[in-house]
């Protein structure tokens, strides 16, 4: 499974903000600038960003950060890690290549843990889901934060239908377009429509150990940020 996700992701790593952008019509930039605002409320000195790609939500997170925090970009895939280090270079945040499951960090180091649209690769089941978000849970620091931003089910049943026609309908073809990688985003239009409602997701994050569980839906309720802490 790691290994497909990791190919797919490899494949689609020159495009994949671009497409993003395109198929979210830009709203997931603003979606990432809100979540790092909400997530920046942390404080503390160390933060990071797992499963960060390309690395949008950690250079988000190092403008809220200023020069006294410093964050840390975990990903897995290396054409992405590559590319996140090709951009414009900040001195507070560093990047590690690590499977997100197994983080090569000791307990209790971070003040913040964020994820963002990266999720659903890590729920081939709930199981899988719950040991990644307690291995989240076991790096950071009494009371520290934990901010996830990823798609969502609307709670109004027409929005939810419309929404899952638009994926069912863009992402394939309009990824394969731009990035012609068929299988990246025939899996990605896969996942969208099967992750949780905010309901279910909220109880996966108390069952892996987390309290204070709150959500903010974004969108008529299409994206959402679930913030919650250790």
């Amino acid at each position: 499974m790691k290994k497909g996700i990791q190919s797919i992701f490899s494949e689609v790593a020159e495009t994949y903000e671009l497409v993003n952008h395109v198929l979210t019509f830009g709203l997931d930039i603003l979606w990432r600038k809100k979540a790092a605002h909400i997530a920046s409320k942390a404080g503390g000195k160390l933060w990071m960003d797992v499963c960060s790609g390309t690395g949008e939500m950690a250079f988000n997170l190092s403008r809220q950060a200023g020069e006294k925090i410093n964050v840390i970009s975990v990903d897995f895939c290396h054409p992405m890690f590559v590319k996140a280090k090709k951009k414009k270079k900040r001195a507070n945040i560093h990047f590690t290549l690590s499977e997100a499951s197994s983080l090569p960090f000791p307990d209790e180091t971070f003040d913040l843990v964020t994820i963002s649209f990266a999720t659903r690769n890590i729920n081939p089941n709930k199981d899988t889901l719950s040991n990644h978000l307690k291995e989240f849970y076991r790096v950071l620091k009494p009371e520290g934060r934990f901010v996830n931003l990823e798609t969502s089910q609307p709670s109004v049943k027409i929005i939810r239908k419309l929404f899952h026609f638009y994926i069912k309908l863009a992402v394939k073809h309009i990824g394969f377009l731009l990035s012609g990688s068929k299988a990246g985003y025939k899996y990605l239009s896969f996942t969208i429509p099967r992750f949780y409602s905010p309901g279910e997701f909220s109880s996966i994050l108390h069952n892996a150990g987390y309290s204070r569980v709150t959500c903010h839906p974004l969108f008529f309720g299409i994206s959402a940020i679930h913030t919650a802490k250790k």
